[in-house]
């Protein structure tokens, strides 16, 4: 039998659909007792460049060279991991997880793409380097996503319902020692799109929602969109923003602030709904800053206590868990679960590259 270490430093990467930036996180991992314990010890989000963001997206349209893009990406990662490292002074660190950028998940394709090659991302830092976690489960039958959850499930043992608000919300339901998890809706990745139309990088605090009208014709149309009634394992993509949602945003008449308004009231309702009468729920991500989403949320699930974490988990949460991804490919223990994707096993999921 395998003996692995009971310790771990690792450093996660994720970059989310809002083009926001990459997430770095160093993270502490200790094992005791077959219990889970976790530190975020530094944290930073590296803001793209106007050409990064423009290269990405390119990088997203049919018959780009995204195979090049996802090479030159990774070296770009791995140079920002370097920085990070001579920044704080960082040593023994046993591995990188990388999440990457998607730019493809069709999953009933089996496709899904993240790029960020992590054969790169070692070759720039010489740290072995775990990345593509999401292909597998593709390839098994799954969704690919939500990956989350088995994050949630170990290392945030006391919260039986998780909610992240980033490009897209994702929620995670523990009962009985066993966790369901679906994509709710997309969020960021509207809200920013739209708010960069009037000169804006986001909704600061949802004011601009707060303060203008919702499309009720449009808004009745997006919750009447199918996905929503499909039963979980499910998953939300780009590909199905641009399919389901931008055109009912272009046949609106409204104002782009109105449209601002109407996703955001789409987007509480829907996550809203999505948990149960009477819970206590941890909500993470980037939207957790955005106050009237919030108000809205609690508005339309009155019966819901929502705890917010410090701000270093709001904001870290995902590149945290993937760095855990990471750690338990190395330990060849299993990081994707069959209950939440919907493949045909659970697996330990994530390409290593190393010497």
């Amino acid at each position: 039998m395998t003996s692995y270490k009971k310790e771990y430093k690792v450093i996660g990467l994720m970059s989310g659909t809002s083009f926001d930036g990459l997430d770095i996180a160093l993270c502490h991992f200790i094992l005791e007792k077959n219990q889970w314990s976790f530190q975020i010890e530094k944290a930073e989000t590296i803001a793209y460049s106007i050409e990064w963001i423009k290269t990405l997206q390119d990088a997203e349209k049919p018959n780009s060279n995204y195979q090049e893009i996802s090479r030159k990406y990774g070296l770009y990662i791995g140079e920002e991991v370097n920085l990070f490292i001579k920044r704080f002074a960082i040593t023994g660190i046993d591995l990188i997880a990388s999440h990457g950028h998607t730019l493809f998940h069709e999953p009933a394709k089996k496709l899904s793409f993240q790029a960020g090659d992590g054969d790169s991302i070692f070759n720039k830092t010489s740290i072995t380097t775990v990345s593509n976690f999401r292909q597998q489960d593709v390839l098994l039958g799954g969704q690919g996503a939500p990956l989350v959850p088995i994050g949630d499930l170990l290392l945030f043992k006391k919260h039986t319902v998780c909610v992240n608000l980033g490009g897209f919300a994702n929620i995670s339901l523990k009962a009985n020692n066993t966790i369901t998890a679906w994509d709710i809706c997309p969020v960021n990745y509207i809200l920013n799109n739209l708010t960069l139309k009037i000169g804006l990088e986001y909704d600061d605090k949802g004011k601009i929602a707060a303060l203008n009208t919702v499309d009720e014709e449009l808004l009745q149309q997006l919750n009447d969109l199918s996905y929503y009634n499909s039963k979980p394992p499910k998953s939300l993509s780009r590909e199905w923003v641009f399919t389901e949602v931008w055109p009912l945003l272009n046949n609106s008449s409204y104002s782009i602030e109105q449209k601002i308004a109407t996703i955001a009231e789409h987007a509480a309702i829907q996550i809203a709904q999505s948990i149960p009468k009477n819970s206590t729920a941890l909500f993470t991500g980037g939207g957790t800053f955005n106050t009237h989403l919030m108000n809205r949320i609690k508005l339309h699930n009155d019966s819901l206590e929502i705890t917010v974490p410090e701000k270093k988990i709001i904001e870290f949460k995902e590149a945290l868990i993937f760095a855990f991804l990471g750690t338990l490919r190395i330990r060849n223990e299993n990081n994707v679960l069959a209950s939440v994707t919907g493949a045909i096993k659970d697996h330990s999921s994530g390409e290593i590259f190393s010497d």
